[in-house]
């Protein structure tokens, strides 16, 4: 099932206003408490606004879900790259851009929260929340970021023959086995040095694997 699409033009998938901000980021803090369910109502009162204002928003449940997550991976740097004319220096700083990014979006206790809660909905068969997390997620960040490795490919300075695979590999580069320790309750400490370093690290195996110099 494919997530419910927002009903309004008034919010834009990619640049909520500050009082829309204000209120996904109240949804968020309301996953990360735990105490109370992920409802309209509990989120009209967090954010302290009316829940016709979040019907007219965001459509329903699922659309203010959807537009959650899209909030949460905005702060992935992913598919904000200028790749015309791309050379090594810049391919390699955009991977690491992606890399520390997405590294220390998934180490935060809100991205924990929300894919704990969309791990045990989709089990139960809730809500279409872990529908929507890979939806606006994992897969959109591919989309987002494989026009770069194709950009690389094109300028000579990567060789792969499928850009998904490519990906693939780079994803679990980067994220090894961190987000699977954290979902399971490992108290990870991840500070900024070490974000960087990790990052690095996966730019450089994913460069050995599969660039090449250009002729």
């Amino acid at each position: 099932m494919q997530p419910s699409p927002l009903i309004t033009d008034e919010l834009s998938a990619e640049t909520p206003t500050p009082r829309q901000q204000a209120v996904l980021d109240a949804a968020l803090a309301l996953m990360v408490d735990g105490r109370d369910p992920l409802t309209m109502d509990a989120v009209a009162r967090r954010a302290s606004c009316s829940k016709e204002t979040l019907y007219r928003w965001f459509g329903d449940r699922d659309g203010l879900l959807t537009a959650t997550v899209r909030w949460q991976a905005s702060r992935v740097h992913a598919g904000r790259y200028d790749v015309s004319g791309l050379d090594a220096v810049a391919l390699r700083k955009n991977l690491l851009d992606f890399a520390e990014s997405w590294l220390a979006v998934i180490a935060s206790p809100t991205s924990v929260a929300l894919n704990r809660i969309a791990i045990a909905d989709a089990g139960s068969r809730k809500s279409n929340l872990g529908g929507i997390v890979l939806a606006n997620g994992r897969f959109a960040i591919g989309e987002r970021v494989k026009p770069v490795l194709e950009a690389g490919r094109a300028a000579g300075l990567l060789a792969f023959e499928d850009s998904e695979a490519a990906f693939r590999t780079f994803f679990g580069l980067v994220g090894r086995d961190i987000q699977i320790r954290l979902l399971l309750g490992d108290a990870l400490d991840l500070h900024a040095a070490e974000i960087r370093s990790d990052a690095a690290r996966a730019v450089e195996q994913f460069l050995a694997l599969y660039g090449r110099a250009k002729p």
